[in-house]
């Protein structure tokens, strides 16, 4: 056991035993994450006791950073009104907002109307919680163009009094528009007398605070910056998202996608009840199962070339299961492709065609492969063929259904990360099952 799960786990024992004195001395030491971890760990009636002793600036940032599903708003409503507008107080503004937001608006609006400084908590909850505005914070350090260097040192230094941590200094006109930004290498090193018109650089992004969250991680990853800008359609600065809360947007995405791309609603909650769990899930297996019934219909209209060729019901799992292995490379690649920005307008041909080149290239040497394996059991060199083409077909479907599947969703506004397995799964199927059937009734029956 390390050093700092010794540590959890002492903090437990006293928190568990009422000992608040001896925990609040740890406590401090801590980093918020790791206190949030202890809270989420203890039962709800002494994780509340808790939230209730605790000084406001100690408690406040372990709920920031407690995970959605541990539900840190309900601790927030179990405290008097003017207890969690002290915890509230001490928070950033944009992680006070993913706490109010949670709220049922009139505990929200009596827990606020106790906050002293709520107007510009009050203005981000107005917007939707996965935009730009949604994330951002109010607090940034901004000086005017007409300054000097020295002036704005100064400037910078008053501000972040009250602004806390930041990265980057943004420069306004007289309406406060955003104009520039002002490196903080070349202010310090700049002579004191210099104007800020001659340091400052042009903001390599901004978002508009509709911006979808997503779109705002693109924008920081491609130009590799700390923070993103956020202003209005006139240009006037509102804030700015920082990278703390981009890995948020990422890995909250991220978790949103796998699971969608496995079958599970997209909103649910890794630690959720198993009722929600089967409510999201279920609607889902009924469409696969919907899928499954046309696969055994192929299988049902060749009835009768299974039971005189009794070998093809053993090779029937082996063409579908590696056609869905290829349709699910396909799939999985597109979607992450679609998911990252990285299919420009027009090229989705081009990716088609590139799936469907693998698809017959791994087709035919998957299908080589089974088809002398095929022919050395025994089973003749008639069968071989039958099975290396079928493969070979399956696998070539697949890849191009994989590819084309999410391209044709998105162009019809539906998420390919939600719909995209159950159509691509039921089509490698059928043309698994209909290619290797249809080529054994054809080739290897008499009449055929």
């Amino acid at each position: 056991m390390s050093e700092q799960e010794l540590v959890n786990e002492e903090l437990r024992r006293l928190a568990v035993s009422g000992d608040i004195g001896r925990f609040l001395v740890h406590a401090r030491k801590l980093h918020p994450s790791d206190l949030s971890d202890i809270l989420a760990g203890l039962e709800p009636d002494v994780r509340l006791k808790l939230v209730k002793t605790l000084p406001p600036e100690v408690v406040s940032e372990a709920l920031a950073e407690m995970e959605e599903e541990e539900h840190p708003e309900e601790l927030l409503a179990a405290l008097r009104p003017e207890q969690a507008a002290d915890i509230v107080e001490e928070l950033e503004d944009d992680d006070a907002v993913d706490l109010i937001a949670e709220l049922p608006p009139e505990t929200a609006a009596r827990i606020l109307s106790s906050v002293a400084d709520r107007a510009d908590i009050e203005r981000l909850l107005t917007y939707d919680e996965e935009s730009a505005g949604g994330r951002m914070t109010a607090a940034v350090v901004a000086v005017s163009q007409q300054v000097t260097a020295g002036q704005a040192i100064e400037e910078v230094r008053r501000q972040a009094e009250q602004v806390g941590e930041f990265y980057q200094v943004y420069c306004v006109d007289d309406r406060d528009r955003l104009v520039g930004i002002l490196p903080l290498q070349r202010m310090v090193v700049a002579k004191p007398e210099t104007p800020v018109r001659e340091i400052m650089e042009p903001p390599p992004a901004v978002a508009s605070p509709e911006l979808d969250q997503e779109e705002v991680a693109r924008l920081m990853a491609r130009y590799n910056v700390p923070a993103i800008p956020v202003v209005d359609h006139g240009g006037k600065l509102l804030g700015r998202i920082t990278f703390d809360d981009v890995i948020d947007v990422v890995e909250a995405e991220r978790t949103e996608d796998l699971l969608k791309f496995g079958g599970a609603a997209g909103d649910e909650h890794l630690a959720g009840e198993w009722h929600h769990a089967v409510r999201r899930r279920l609607p889902w297996l009924y469409l696969n199962l919907l899928t499954a019934f046309f696969a055994a219909a192929v299988v049902l209209v060749f009835e009768e070339t299974i039971s005189q060729i009794v070998v093809l019901a053993a090779l029937m799992p082996i063409v579908a299961g590696l056609g869905g292995s290829a349709g699910t490379q396909a799939l999985a690649v597109t979607v992450r492709r679609i998911a990252l920005g990285m299919i420009p307008t027009h090229s989705g041909f081009a990716l088609v065609g590139k799936e469907m080149l693998v698809g017959i290239i791994n087709g035919l040497a998957i299908g080589l492969v089974v088809g002398l394996v095929t022919v050395a059991t025994g089973r003749g060199w008639q069968l071989g063929a039958v099975v290396m083409l079928a493969m070979w077909g399956s696998l070539m479907v697949a890849a191009t259904v994989g590819a084309a599947v999410p391209l044709v969703l998105q162009k019809l506004g539906v998420d390919p990360a939600v719909a995209s397995s159950g159509f691509v799964s039921a089509v490698t199927d059928i043309a698994g099952f209909f290619l290797l059937l249809g080529l054994a009734a054809m080739l290897l029956l008499p009449g055929g």
